[in-house]
């Protein structure tokens, strides 16, 4: 089984080999607005501006549906990837083997601690994985010596040897229904 438990809500998503859960259903500027950021995002006072004028709406409608997109679970965050290795800190991919009747409750703890970016669940021995993001090398001990403090099971952390850049980038759809003006009209916002 491999499942994603989000850090910062706690939910759970299958992969795309499993039967999903509810699809997201897109409307044609949903995808090229999902499809668009994961270009860039301009450097500039007002981003989101920039985005809209590309796409051809307003600043406030592309907010508007990032805010919806994010609330309806279907972006989980929209932010920069920092190089956190060349700011002082490292990322470490980190496991457990955690118990079955104890799963909800380690996933729990585990989304509770800033430095633990995700994690996934794993039909493996090792049936927890998870991402850790400290601000140096350093703090990676002690994280892991408080996991295992707080769930009493060992963490088995896996320092990055090589870094491998694979640019992935999933092309959003919308769906046939859908139009760029069908939202704004159902919802009375319009293009401003």
């Amino acid at each position: 089984m491999h499942e994603r438990h989000s850090a910062r809500r706690g939910d759970t998503t299958s992969a795309p080999q499993f039967p999903r859960q509810d699809e997201a259903r897109l409307d044609a500027l949903d995808a090229a607005l999902i499809n668009r950021l994961q270009t860039s995002i301009p450097l500039q006072p007002r981003p989101f501006e920039q985005i809209g004028k590309e796409l051809g709406c307003s600043e406030s409608l592309v907010l508007l549906r990032l805010r919806r997109l994010l609330s309806e679970g279907v972006l989980s965050r929209v932010g920069p990837l920092f190089q956190i290795e060349r700011a002082g800190g490292l990322f470490v991919l980190a496991a457990m083997q955690v118990p079955e009747a104890q799963f909800e409750a380690v996933t729990a703890q585990l989304n509770a601690i800033p430095e633990v970016a995700h994690n996934y669940r794993r039909d493996h021995a090792l049936n927890m994985w998870f991402v850790l993001a400290t601000e140096t090398p350093e703090e990676i001990s002690c994280v892991c010596a408080h996991i295992e403090s707080l769930t009493g099971l060992q963490v088995l952390a896996f320092p990055k040897e090589r870094e491998y850049f694979v640019g992935l980038r999933l092309e959003a759809r919308a769906h046939a229904w859908s139009d760029h003006d069908g939202f704004e009209q159902q919802q009375g916002q319009g293009h401003d």
